[in-house]
């Protein structure tokens, strides 16, 4: 590490991987040394942890106090110290480096993928604490166990529930399992359909060899509600229907995740509304919330769920989205901007290997491409996992109006054999709201190199969907003027103008309509994301009906709405000649008359 290197560190201040210990007024112990060590190395990132001495907490550099004979500090005797007095030992590196004339000493602390004490016994691990600062908290058991689960260093639905016996698992389970690999339409493993409750549940590996150890997978699939309330206490499934700050529905399931998934997809597909679009002698339904996508969504909360950590598994239907949220955060490696291309890193992967073989979820694990793809092609706003932390995933998917051409629009490509990926959508949905990109724009909305974006891009230009303009690095790429057209924006947009939040649009009684932004609160902040994109625009006054700028629609007094560029009036658009009509009438100007009159004699 440089000077400038550290004096970036102290800049950026505390964090869940950087500790300042100020010896200001008093040395700092090897004892405290060793558990500030033992705090760094038992986080949730991937990435180093540094512990920098002689820091104050405001940021202030007062200097490290010498720690050996001599009045120096031996980097390699400290080094020792840190293996000889953390269980399992840790390899740290440590330096000495000169900042205005003061040693800081740096110690590199590695993440550990097992919780790491010190030999005294303590264990903490580095986190936000209650007032919203990084600090050192215990580091309890049950902690230990989500930790090593989030690393894929063990399986917590392998463990075996003591006291649990054969009989507290329910045989309709069992049945309703089989009938679920039947239902499946092939996805299933439909050699299990022929073996016994003990064999299957053996097959799976809910029970051990004689049947006598079950463990929590085959109480959590087949368990009996009394036995799961008494031995896995964490386990709830809430279904919420909220309108405003009201709520209408609370209920909550304590059951088998089949029987409480089952439950979950009856509650929504009673209030899932479906519209249709005709392509060609074929009409496509359009639900308000596409049955794959949420069937994927609420598996993928009950199979990846932190079952250590308390709390329920919410399904939240609002006025204008659908929100489930789970306890426990990404697993080790998946971030939000890698979330579409991260090989799949399951918290309970027996578990989840069981919902395979049943066929709830896809078999290549790739069930949040599923979620944004059916999202996308049904001509609504990209899902968001954004509110997502450490203690929980959040999933918002928008609801609202669907872009109806937009579905049609991906259903032609279908019909056409050309269906469009999930890049694809991803790439026209970011077009949509931004007008022009670069590949350089677009590698964080797709999530890959832009080599592979470009590729993708080249595609959809030959198809006569995307157009390019621009040389080399100043290339952007911007929605075809017949795509425009075809996702019922009249006029041609002016393309290297201000995107629509600049250039909203309007009906001809003057009322603004702008192409649709966010949703509001997908972001944590209160702020919405910006790919929202294929729902259709709505009039800024709430008053009036939404319009779909695919086809006028009739106004409230049975006047056609006539879509226009905000600021221009009708009369701009009339014959000269009635224009010069009148000024004449409200001038008196005589030669403005004549003019008139000129213009009629030559009509």
């Amino acid at each position: 590490m440089t000077p400038d290197d550290l004096t970036r560190l102290i800049d950026g201040g505390e964090s869940t991987e950087v500790e300042f210990k100020g010896e200001e007024r008093r040395a700092l112990s090897d004892g405290d040394l060793v558990e500030a060590v033992v705090c760094l190395a038992n986080r949730t990132e991937e990435d180093p942890g540094f512990l920098l001495i002689g820091v104050e907490d405001d940021g202030r550099v007062t200097g490290s106090r010498p720690r050996h004979e001599a009045g120096h500090t031996d980097t390699g005797r400290l080094q020792a110290l840190i293996a000889n007095r953390t269980r399992p030992s840790m390899s740290v590196r440590a330096e000495a480096l000169d900042l205005g004339g003061k040693a800081v000493l740096v110690i590199e602390v590695p993440a550990s993928r097992s919780p790491v004490g010190t030999t005294e016994g303590k264990y903490l691990r580095r986190a936000i604490g209650g007032d919203g600062k990084p600090a050192c908290l215990p580091f309890a058991f049950h902690e230990m166990l989500s930790y090593q689960a989030d690393r894929g260093a063990m399986d917590p639905s392998m463990l075996a529930v003591r006291g649990v016996r054969w009989g507290d698992l329910d045989p309709l389970e069992f049945e309703r399992f089989r009938r679920s690999i039947r239902e499946s339409r092939g996805r299933g493993d439909a050699s299990l359909l022929e073996l016994s409750d003990v064999e299957l549940a053996k097959a799976l590996g809910a029970v051990d060899a004689d049947h006598e150890i079950v463990r929590m997978l085959g109480l959590l699939l087949f368990g009996r509600e009394d036995s799961l309330r008494s031995n896995i206490p964490s386990h709830e499934v809430a279904f919420q229907v909220l309108s405003g700050i009201d709520v209408e529905v609370d209920d909550i399931y304590r059951w088998p995740l089949l029987r409480a998934m089952e439950e979950i997809e009856t509650r929504i597909r009673a209030r899932n509304r479906e519209r249709e679009v005709l392509v060609g002698i074929l009409r496509v339904a359009v639900p308000d919330y596409p049955e794959r996508a949420v069937r994927e969504a609420v598996a993928n909360a009950l199979i990846h769920r932190d079952y250590g950590r308390l709390g329920a598994v919410h399904v939240q239907w609002h006025d204008d989205r659908l929100e489930i949220s789970s306890p426990g955060g990404f697993p080790e490696g998946v971030r939000l901007d890698n979330l579409l291309v991260t090989p799949p890193r399951p918290r309970n992967p027996l578990l989840a290997d069981a919902f395979k073989r049943a066929g709830i979820v896809e078999r290549t694990a790739r069930g949040i491409d599923t979620i944004f793809l059916e999202q996308l092609r049904g001509g609504r706003p990209a899902p968001s996992y954004e509110r997502s932390n450490e203690a929980s995933v959040v999933l918002v998917i928008p609801g609202g109006e669907a872009n109806l051409e937009f579905a049609s629009l991906v259903a032609e490509q279908a019909q056409e054999e050309r269906p469009l990926s999930l890049d694809d959508l991803l790439i026209l949905n970011e077009l949509w709201v931004e007008r022009r990109l670069s590949l350089t724009d677009l590698a964080p909305v797709v999530q890959k190199p832009e080599g592979e974006i470009r590729s993708r891009i080249q595609s959809l230009i030959e198809r006569g969907l995307v157009e390019a303009r621009g040389e080399r690095r100043g290339r952007n790429y911007h929605l075809s003027a017949a795509t425009y057209r075809r996702l019922g924006q009249k006029a041609e947009p002016d393309r290297l103008g201000p995107g629509p939040e600049k250039q909203p649009f309007s009906t001809s009684g003057g009322r603004s309509l702008r192409p649709p932004v966010a949703s509001p609160g997908t972001d944590g902040r209160g702020q919405g994301r910006r790919s929202h994109a294929f729902a259709p625009p709505r009039y800024a006054d709430a008053a009036h009906p939404t319009v779909p700028l695919s086809f006028a629609a009739p106004g409230l007094h049975g006047q056609a709405f006539t879509l226009q560029p905000a600021g221009e009036h009708p009369s701009r658009h009339q014959p000269r000649q009635r224009a010069a009509g009148h000024r004449a009438q409200r001038s008196g100007s005589a030669e403005v008359r004549r003019e008139a009159r000129g213009g009629r004699a030559r009509a």
